[in-house]
């Protein structure tokens, strides 16, 4: 995709997995607090996730575009920064969702496991990065991220834990 495919992908990303990480389906009653907790919770996910779902393309400064930081390698590296670190833990949703974005939305894909493979990978589904259609892609794209996102909070494991809890929750469920 393109920046402006990425900057939706992003703006669109932060508020649906804001409404995800606040709105529970099954008790949730409109009201100023929970509009106020929505508003709040979407705030603090947009500089992660937007920062996350651009900076796999600060690589077209230098290396090689969708190779040096489109890869599995950089992934691993933000899913690990909160468990060292303490903070950035939405920037890893970011960079994954980036990932795919790339990957089904556009004909050219992304090399995974760079630098050992300089092989790309994606899926026939994609549109060139100008055609008049990247934008629905973007948009269709984004929504089936939202939904695994969805899928994912509500069945598995609560986003909005730490990836060390998570990762306990989802090895005792397996």
């Amino acid at each position: 995709m393109n920046k402006k495919g990425h900057v939706l992908n992003a703006i669109l990303l932060a508020l649906g997995l804001g409404v995800i990480l606040t709105v529970d389906p099954r008790s949730f009653e409109p009201t100023v607090d929970s509009a106020f907790l929505l508003a709040q919770k979407i705030g603090q996910l947009s500089l992660p996730v937007v920062l996350g779902a651009l900076f796999p393309d600060v690589d077209t400064a230098f290396g090689k575009h969708r190779k040096t930081l489109h890869n599995l390698p950089v992934l691993a590296i933000f899913l690990a920064f909160p468990l060292v670190f303490g903070n950035l833990h939405f920037v890893w949703i970011g960079v994954a969702t980036h990932y795919v974005l790339d990957m089904v939305g556009s004909k050219r894909g992304i090399a995974l496991f760079y630098p050992l493979s300089p092989q790309e990978y994606d899926l026939p589904t994609g549109v060139a990065t100008s055609s008049k259609h990247a934008d629905s892609v973007t948009v269709v794209v984004t929504v089936a991220e939202l939904g695994v996102l969805a899928g994912v909070h509500y069945y598995l494991f609560s986003l909005d834990v730490s990836l060390a809890d998570a990762a306990a929750t989802f090895t005792a469920v397996v």
